[in-house]
């Protein structure tokens, strides 16, 4: 049995099945312990070969908001859409789902373990505004690993604006990043966003912070997920 229970020797975190009692890595998608020869065992007799695979939440909508604009724009011109500008939304879609099946992308990824992570996507499920907090974390904020070789490294992951709208979509299974966007701009008075969105505070408290603002809740729930802020620095 491997006695090594923080790391695989891909360098990734281990994760732990409580329905097997065994660790995994889901980078590699295989178990890093192997089934006891106990015949009554109630795990290991039932273990699969392999760990299930982590199911990544995606928005449908995904990739669809720039492709419609531009259509809907072209027919309002008498235009056709240029084929190749249509080849290029799609290719983001394509690279999307290229993604979610590769290792090397999930590896020492936030996106990856925010959109795997039950616990953090019913959250962001049950509340507009927790999610809000989440984008606006995101946005011109760095985020690292707290694992002993990406502080090493000093390895870094970072979302632009758009990018951490779109997460934020596929994390809720609906809609694109432009729901997300600029959606700390504002005030309670006037709305915030692009639509001017006047939302409440929720049943916890939570309402709608400026873009960068990383909140003592989101704070420690990143943390929970192994990620910590860090500024950029002054150039």
């Amino acid at each position: 049995m491997d006695l090594n229970l923080n790391y695989c020797e891909c360098e990734s975190k281990k994760s732990y099945s409580q329905e097997y009692d065994a660790y995994y890595c889901k980078t590699c998608n295989k178990w890093s312990e192997s089934k006891c020869n106990d015949p009554t065992c109630e795990y290991c007799t039932t273990r699969p070969d392999v760990p299930p695979m982590t199911e990544i939440s995606k928005s449908p909508e995904r990739h669809t908001f720039q492709e419609e604009g531009y259509i809907n724009r072209c027919e309002e011109q008498g235009k056709l859409p240029d084929p190749n500008l249509i080849a290029m939304y799609e290719s983001w879609r394509e690279q999307d789902d290229a993604n979610l099946v590769n290792p090397e992308w999930q590896k020492d990824n936030m996106e990856f373990d925010l959109r795997s992570t039950d616990w953090i996507l019913e959250k962001v499920r049950a509340s507009d505004n927790y999610a809000q907090n989440l984008y606006a974390a995101m946005c011109n904020m760095q985020f690292q690993k707290i694992e002993v070789w990406p502080i090493l490294k000093n390895e870094r992951w970072s979302a632009s604006w758009r990018h951490a709208g779109g997460i934020i979509a596929d994390m809720q299974g609906k809609g694109d990043y432009i729901d997300w966007y600029c959606s700390g701009i504002g005030s309670k008075e006037d709305g915030y966003g692009l639509t001017h969105n006047k939302p409440a505070s929720d049943s916890d408290g939570r309402s709608y912070v400026p873009e960068g603002t990383v909140t003592e809740e989101i704070d420690t729930d990143l943390r929970k997920l192994g990620w910590m802020p860090v500024e950029w620095e002054d150039d």
